[in-house]
């Protein structure tokens, strides 16, 4: 059943969230899955302004003002909920820790630091990426990275949803360390762009 709550004169039911009426806020369930919380497909590809749209529904009747003049425990719970609610959001949000969620749902992991599998040559152009953004000419050529950047990260993103479709975790695996690289790299043209 999808994951909702229910509380007073409201119910989630009638808006599709599934759980029977309930008076007041029940207990988080530790097991509720980050693609349950908000209602959300179990996939890489989905439909960010559907999430965007889910979450601020979720937030606004999750606010902790609702529940000002409930019981403790109600505003404890409901601040328990809308801390769930922005952890899913964050979570699928961002096509990288969507893709790492997805896969340790299925119970594959990144290895930690760098993997023995990388290809030398996607290594070798990191690299040179790193060493460019080390001390950029101007600021068109950090433009330049940064729309380089932009678009590895886009093919990325198609691979690793075509990867998941095929159902091939170790490709998803191997397409998603290669985008963790790319996101370090988008930090550091941030931090650059930020006027010190």
């Amino acid at each position: 059943a999808p994951f909702a709550w229910g509380w007073g004169g409201r119910q989630f039911a009638k808006e599709g969230y599934g759980f029977p009426y309930l008076f007041g806020l029940t207990p988080l369930l530790l097991s509720v899955r980050v693609c349950r919380c908000l209602d959300s497909a179990r996939a890489f590809g989905l439909d960010v302004s559907r999430l965007r749209r889910r979450f601020r529904s979720l937030q606004r009747a999750l606010h902790p003002d609702y529940f000002s003049r409930r019981p403790q425990a109600e505003r404890d719970l409901s601040q328990q909920h809308s801390a769930l609610v922005n952890a899913a959001y964050q979570t699928l949000l961002r096509p990288l820790s969507r893709g790492l969620y997805l896969l340790e749902l299925h119970g594959v992991k990144l290895a930690e630091g760098t993997d023995d599998n990388t290809d030398m040559e996607f290594l070798a152009e990191i690299m040179d990426i790193n060493e460019k953004l080390a001390d950029p000419e101007n600021e068109a050529s950090l433009q330049e990275l940064e729309s380089l950047i932009a678009a590895k990260q886009e093919k990325l993103i198609t691979d690793v949803n075509q990867a998941f479709e095929r159902d091939d975790l170790q490709e998803a695996k191997k397409l998603l360390a290669k985008m963790k690289y790319f996101a370090n790299l988008e930090d550091k043209v941030k931090s650059k762009k930020i006027p010190s």
